[in-house]
């Protein structure tokens, strides 16, 4: 059975020797550990605890900036015969307009020489820095009209903003035409929303705060009238939509209830919020390999909307592997999602 990966992150090593030489944050650094001696953590916020990364110094390739024969090797010993890569956070998001455009364009070059280089076995989606909502639009076009990109992936909030302020609309309006889908992918809270998270280190990451992020992430989009506007726009979820299929049921019921009459949001959505995710949204499988939690979403959403994904190199791929292979669906949807939903999405 072909298996295609489509959450699979990397970095390149102009783009790792920046993070390096940046004073503001994001940044990366070299900082002395008593039992390991020296170890990159990664800052992505003042207020926050570094973490751990895997990329490596400048000129000594790691799992993340490997875009050859190591990752290779690991992609052939977990069976997945393709993988859809995206920059790892944090993302050109991150940074003011110029830098993060600047970075986008270069990232994006040599993300596409990769794929050139290996195109039966990488396919890729475009960093884009929406900052500058127009030239993002303009760079999304360009990736995948001239360098082959299959769509693009977004690090959640935009230095505190979310996309569904109209002024990225343009954006999305791009997508649409070019039929590309759009990864929402997790962060730390916005700023707005940090603090309570900061107690605890872990919280604001993946433990928890990255979820409940691109989940409020994508009920601002449901919320805005986004998917009125722009029907055919594909938006990916990974980690099994980030627990939006558990709540659907609840989300509709108090959306009938609270947003009768006087409502908060700009444009009250022609559309229950649950008929919007099954119409424009995908969710993935990357870094969630449990039974419980994936059967919900299939009942939920069917095989058609669900991928195959791993969240390389921050997840096992032989563990991505085995716990697909051992869910009890039939093989007719285990193909869906291995393979088919993502030849389908991103014509590969």
């Amino acid at each position: 059975m072909r298996r295609i990966a489509v959450e699979e992150h990397f970095g390149t090593e102009e783009y790792l020797a920046h993070l390096y030489t940046r004073k503001d944050y994001p940044r990366w650094e070299i900082v002395e550990d008593e039992n390991h001696g020296r170890i990159e953590k990664k800052w992505v916020d003042p207020s926050l605890p570094p973490t751990v990364v895997y990329p490596g110094r400048p000129g000594q390739p790691g799992r993340l900036t490997d875009m050859g024969e190591g990752r290779l090797r690991e992609m052939d010993k977990a069976g997945i015969d393709m993988a859809v890569l995206s920059l790892g956070h944090p993302g050109v998001e991150a940074f003011d307009a110029s830098e993060g455009t600047t970075w986008a364009k270069k990232t994006n070059n040599e993300l596409a020489r990769v794929v050139k280089r290996h195109p039966t076995r990488f396919a890729g989606l475009a960093a884009l820095a929406p900052q500058d909502p127009r030239g993002a639009a303009d760079e999304l076009k360009r990736a995948v009209t001239e360098l082959g990109l299959k769509g693009a992936l977004i690090n959640s909030h935009i230095r505190g903003e979310y996309l569904d302020d109209r002024k990225f609309w343009t954006l999305f309006k791009t997508a649409e035409e070019l039929g590309a889908p759009i990864y929402i992918h997790p962060k730390w809270p916005s700023p707005d929303m940090l603090k309570p998270y900061s107690a605890y280190p872990g919280l604001s990451r993946a433990m928890w705060g990255f979820g409940a992020d691109a989940g409020l992430h994508a009920m601002r989009l449901i919320l805005s009238g986004l998917f009125d506007h722009y029907p055919r726009l594909k938006i990916i979820l990974g980690h099994l939509g980030e627990a939006l299929p558990f709540w659907l049921w609840r989300i509709d019921n108090r959306h009938a209830v609270d947003c009768r009459g006087e409502s908060s949001v700009s444009e009250k959505p022609g559309k229950k919020p649950s008929e919007y995710f099954k119409e424009n949204f995908f969710v993935t499988t990357s870094g969630m390999f449990a039974q419980p939690p994936f059967m919900c979403t299939y009942h939920v959403l069917g095989a058609d909307n669900i991928f195959f994904a791993v969240d390389y190199p921050y997840e096992s791929s032989e563990v991505a592997v085995q716990f697909m292979d051992s869910v009890p669906i039939c093989d007719v949807d285990k193909e869906k999602i291995y393979h088919g939903n993502a030849e389908k999405l991103f014509t590969l």
